[in-house]
Formats: structure tokens, sequence, C-alpha cells
């Protein structure tokens, strides 16, 4: 008999085939298997969800048999790492292969944001071009200081994209990191203060909630650019928005919110911010092999392997 999993979220149809293949998939997104997961709750082993939708500690207590959450993504923010931990219950991401993906879509609100992509394009769809209309001149990128907070697989990415429009890099990890020639600020606030554009690429976790602060902000200044491929939790959004507003910073571009896909609508009223619906892995290559890495950890798990993604495999 096929072992019993749950799906939080949907997947590429090719994948969900290839689940459907080797499991009975049980979806949460759907009302009728939803209605049943009681049922049949003692009997599930896996959960495959996404970074953003994770499994509460709820979920966790009521699956007695739950051996892995294989999490769609490399966010991890949503799950009970410590509770996972203390239930011998692996918790498995999908590394790597989402990395250069992400980093393009930072590099592309840097773009839109400086030279004013998006303004352009409603200034031409509402007919105003042709009227007469005009943009204000936008901002090169070449020579402008790229400030990466978090310096992991996307803020190395990032950075290399951004030196390679002929940006001049700094960072911040709050791990040592030695190697690296792009000049290492102490503190977000510093990093901040020596930037035209920060980039947010940290992991979003409790001990980097509101990181990006209103003293960070205000360090960015009001030629500042504010750009957030990471966590919304990563920043202070309140801060953010009365930066926004009072013109303490320049402008943002942000591909992640706190509480998404409901969003702040003060940042919709906003003129000096660019919406993305966190599409930073949302390609068909990166989410095709982000689901054969989902499927390999779930294979290795029921084949009594360690999955091969288990970021609590040191447990």
């Amino acid at each position: 008999m096929k072992p019993d999993i749950i799906l939080v979220e949907p997947m590429m149809p090719e994948i969900e085939t290839d689940l459907d293949a080797a499991y009975r998939v049980h979806r949460l997104f759907e009302p009728k298997d939803a209605r049943r997961i009681d049922e049949i709750a003692g009997q599930i082993r896996a959960v495959v969800t996404g970074g953003g939708a994770g499994l509460d500690n709820e979920w966790i207590d009521r699956l007695p048999s739950l051996g892995v959450i294989a999490v769609n993504g490399v966010g991890t923010d949503r799950v009970n790492l410590e509770k996972a931990r203390a239930r011998g219950i692996s918790v498995t991401t999908t590394p790597g292969v989402l990395t250069d993906d992400v980093a393009d879509i930072g590099m592309a609100l840097i773009l839109a944001v400086l030279r004013q992509v998006t303004n352009g394009d409603r200034l031409v769809r509402s007919g105003g071009w042709a009227e007469g209309g005009s943009l204000p001149l936008g901002t090169s990128l070449k020579g402008k200081r790229l400030g990466i907070l978090g310096l992991g697989q996307i803020g190395r990415a990032l950075a290399l994209r951004g030196e390679a429009f002929g940006m001049n890099v700094g960072f911040y990890n709050r791990s040592p990191l030695e190697g690296f020639a792009w000049r290492k600020a102490a503190t977000p606030a510093e990093l901040a203060r020596e930037s035209d554009i920060l980039a947010v690429c940290v992991a979003g976790t409790a001990a980097t909630r509101n990181m990006v602060d209103g003293a960070v902000l205000d360090a960015l200044g009001p030629e500042g650019v504010l750009v957030n491929v990471s966590r919304g939790s990563v920043v202070d959004e309140d801060a953010l928005i009365d930066a926004l507003r009072e013109g303490r910073i320049g402008a943002a571009g942000l591909d992640v919110f706190v509480g998404e896909p409901r969003i702040r609508p003060e940042f919709q009223t906003l003129e000096n911010v660019v919406l993305a619906p966190h599409q930073g892995s949302a390609t068909v290559e990166t989410r095709r092999a982000m689901g054969r890495l989902v499927l390999e950890n779930l294979s290795a798990f029921f084949a009594g392997r360690e999955p091969p993604t288990d970021i609590l495999k040191a447990r």
C-alpha cells in the first residue's frame, strides 16, 4: 500500500503526478481531502509544504507518526525547528537550485527602481507618453554601492550580478566570513550607511525578525533604495512604510511581505515602491528542480535513508 502524505499547497503538475504515483496524496487545499485528514492523521508520515506556508505546531501535534516535513523552498521560518528536532522529525529544504533565479529577481527589482521600469510601463499604457508625458531621469547602476545583508548563496549570487553591472559591493553577515574581497560592515546599520542600495538576503528566522528597522533605514538615507528578496519578517514594515512616506529613504523593491499574499494596503498607495508577488523562484526550470529535490527527500525517507537535504541531520 502506498504511504499517506499531506500536500499543503499545489506544486507543478508533473511533480504532483509523480507524487500520486508513489504516495496516497491528501491535498490540504482540496476541501474533500481536508475534511478527511483527521481520519487518517495517524497514518501520515510526511508533509510536503512551501516555505511560506510551512507547518504550524498544531499540525505537528495532530500527526503522531510524522517523520519528515519536506519544504519546497529554502525558508523554514514557518516550521518550529526545535519542536521538530525534539520529535525526531526531519525537515528538508531545496537549497541551491533556486539561488540564481532569486538573485535575478533581486537584480530586476534594482533595475526596476533605479531605471523606473514600472513607472515607464504605466506611462506608456495610460497614453500619457503619447500626450507628451515623461519620466524624471533614472539613476545609473554603475558605480553605485550595493550592500548585501546576508552573504549566503543568494547574497553571493546577487553580489556577483551587481559587480557585472559595475556596482561596488559590501556586505554584512551574522557569522564571520573570510576570503571575500568585498568590503565588510560590522553592523546592518553600518552597511546601510555605506550603501546606495541595501539588498536583504538574510534568512528569515526569529533572530533576524525586524533586523531592518528604523535605525537601519535612517542610515540608508533619503537617496537610498531597499530591496528585499528574503522574507517580509526581516524588515519592520511599519518603519519601512513611514520611511517611504516621509522620504527618509528614496524607494524600495519588494518581493516578500509580512502576511503575504495579503499585504499591507499602504504599499499599494506608495509611488516609490515596486511590488512583486514573491516570484523569486518562480521559473519553470527552478520549480521543476525544487520539486525533484522534494521527491528525492521523500524517497530517501520512506526507504529508511537520511533525506539528502535534512537541515536537522546533525541532531
